[in-house]
């Protein structure tokens, strides 16, 4: 049974909170506190971090300003509305004005535009010691990338798995200045995972239930989640197998990379109230929240 090193957490902890109880991992081994300055070697070591999917008041923002709030050396923030990351790094650098910020335009449903945020990003920093892939897109309707995937799996899976190999060489970087274990992706999942698996035959989901592999059947669906389009496609099926990619890219990156140093976990971040609750209803979307 694992141990853990905070039990007394519970839904209320806040991230500024566990931003300061692990605050020797974002700082660096030299526990720097903001304000302060260091010549050292590991003053430089300080977390560099890459977070996906920002906006104001959303859990990508919330991230930001809690690994912010322990002075790290650089945080990334990669979203598709340029307006919107600027008001989440005004927000980052009024409260932490020690800290650098840096935003990139990335949109998901593109894997060009993946690639040129990867190029950004790799032309920000050589060394990238935490991803945090929290973007995510929800719709009851159908939507395509522009490659022409189904779009919840496009934008939630597939370009977070372009994006992450892209930079592959900048956390294979971090590793040597790093703790073992401490140079991580985290992938957002959701417990919509249980809606459904992974339909390796059928990603696009253009497949009934009955016309895919038993393996790749969707559980039976309470009423709330059973409504369809017109054209068959059911959008919660799509976020479920979204989510289920998450979790199983978490699962391959640990077993090709866990022995170079590199970790995934992938994570269930609780229940907000957000646009995916707007859109689908407090109740469905409450289950299915990013």
């Amino acid at each position: 049974m694992s141990t853990l090193t905070h039990p007394e957490w519970n839904q209320e902890t806040g991230g500024l909170e566990v931003a300061k109880a692990f605050a020797d991992q974002i700082r660096g081994k030299s526990g720097k506190k903001p304000g302060t300055v260091t010549l050292t070697r590991r003053g430089v070591d300080r977390t560099i971090v890459l977070i996906t999917g920002v906006s104001p008041e959303s859990i990508g923002s919330s991230i930001a300003l809690s690994i912010a709030s322990q002075n790290p050396k650089l945080v990334i923030l990669a979203s598709r509305t340029k307006s919107k990351l600027e008001q989440v790094l005004k927000n980052v650098q009024n409260t932490y004005p020690d800290v650098a910020v840096k935003i990139v335009l990335l949109d998901l449903m593109s894997q060009e535009s993946v690639r040129a945020a990867a190029k950004e990003v790799s032309q920000l920093t050589g060394r990238l010691d935490l991803i945090i892939n929290n973007a995510g897109i929800m719709t009851p309707t159908r939507q395509t990338t522009k490659e022409g995937i189904e779009g919840q799996f496009g934008a939630n899976h597939i370009g977070h798995f372009l994006l992450t190999n892209l930079l592959m060489s900048q956390l294979l970087a971090s590793v040597s200045s790093s703790k073992e274990g401490a140079t991580r992706v985290i992938n957002l999942t959701s417990l919509g995972h249980r809606l459904s698996p992974m339909r390796f035959s059928d990603y696009n989901l253009e497949k009934s239930n009955e016309e895919v592999p038993e393996a790749e059947r969707h559980v039976p669906l309470p009423p709330a989640f059973s409504k369809t389009a017109s054209d068959g496609y059911n959008g919660y099926v799509a976020y479920g197998q979204a989510k289920t990619a998450n979790i199983l890219f978490s699962v391959g990156m640990n077993e090709k990379f866990g022995n170079q140093g590199v970790k995934s976990y992938a994570v269930h971040p609780g229940c907000k109230y957000s646009a995916a609750t707007r859109l689908f209803g407090r109740s469905r979307g409450s289950l299915l929240t990013v």
